[in-house]
């Protein structure tokens, strides 16, 4: 079941979706969704983690629910224009989840799908107090490059090697970003996948876009992973 949670960035009324665990939380996870904000695949995703032991938070990235994609990429365009402003966006929901009792000395981490799986990599990038980022299908070009050893987070990204929206250019350009960085960082390429492979309820009629059963399945897995070496009992 998921609850409503108000929170803000400066005038903006946000909410976000909270999924509690049935006892004590293992850590914190936010989530960032993709562009076209929360969605069932994004908030099984949620649920999923709840019922694995984690306190989730869906982040709300605009205030308000596109009715359209093409209306989403308007509002995308809208917070993402100046870089920093777009961070401080994606530092609220942080705030938001932090500010729980259930949450008090917990780690926290960040998991992020499409545009959300982008949005995890700019707040790792920044050196974000987050033990893990975790993107799926995400997008990897930044306008403001991690500077050496700024990176706090272990960073996983699971990409399909069939995203049209993430050529292989970016993908080396990103591995070059995060060893000059001296960041932590694993990446899982999925052969034949394309962009959004975590959504089994795609978007009719967009060629770039597929659900793929097996990365879905093995990139959750390396995510519950990752999450045991970094959030040892």
């Amino acid at each position: 079941m998921l609850e409503e949670l108000a929170y803000s960035d400066g005038e903006t009324a946000l909410t976000g979706l909270l999924a509690r665990p049935a006892g004590r939380p293992r850590a914190a996870i936010v989530i960032y969704p993709t562009i076209m904000n929360s969605t069932r695949a994004v908030e099984d995703k949620a649920e999923a983690l709840a019922a694995a032991g984690y306190l989730a938070l869906i982040a709300d990235f605009y205030g308000k629910t596109p009715s359209s994609f093409d209306e989403s990429r308007v509002f995308a365009a809208e917070i993402r224009g100046d870089a920093h402003d777009y961070r401080k966006r994606l530092r609220a929901a942080i705030r938001a989840v932090v500010s729980l009792d259930e949450a008090r000395d917990l780690p926290i981490a960040a998991i992020g799908f499409c545009m959300g799986g982008g949005a995890v990599l700019e707040l790792a990038r920044e050196g974000a107090p987050l033990a893990a980022v975790v993107s799926f299908h995400g997008l990897l070009g930044t306008d403001l490059p991690a500077e050496a050893r700024t990176i706090k987070a272990r960073i996983l990204v699971c990409h399909g090697d069939a995203d049209p929206m993430v050529p292989r250019s970016q993908v080396m350009q990103f591995w070059e970003e995060m060893d000059a960085a001296e960041g932590s960082w694993h990446f899982h390429s999925y052969s034949g996948v394309k962009h959004g492979f975590t959504n089994p309820y795609p978007v009719q009629g967009n060629p770039a876009v597929a659900y793929d059963e097996s990365a879905d399945r093995q990139s959750w897995a390396a995510m519950h992973s990752l999450f045991d070496e970094v959030f040892q009992d």
